[in-house]
């Protein structure tokens, strides 16, 4: 029998995380979607209720941000990732 992968299950320390953030930004850092579902994968890793209380959304908040398809603003997006860690810049594209 065949089961889903799911890479949350195997970021078990922040160098875990780190290493498979960095590798997710080599892999598709231009295309914000991805970059959802990577944060996606990190917050369920860490537990979504603490990013939500880290982050001062609700608690479905980290869920429906963070869903596929979403259009999260970018204060939410931004607040996710200081609670996971992360800063979100922006920078010229080359």
């Amino acid at each position: 029998m065949l089961q889903r992968w799911d890479s949350a299950e195997h970021l078990h320390s922040q160098k875990d995380i780190a290493l498979y953030f960095d590798a997710a930004v080599q892999e598709g850092g231009d295309d914000p979607a991805y970059m959802l579902h990577v944060l996606g994968i990190i917050a369920r890793a860490r537990g979504m209720m603490k990013l939500a209380s880290d982050a001062g959304l609700t608690r479905g908040g980290p869920y429906k941000a963070l869903a596929p398809d979403t259009r999260s603003g970018l204060q939410t997006v931004q607040g996710i990732a200081k609670a996971l860690g992360f800063r979100l810049t922006l920078s010229r594209a080359a």
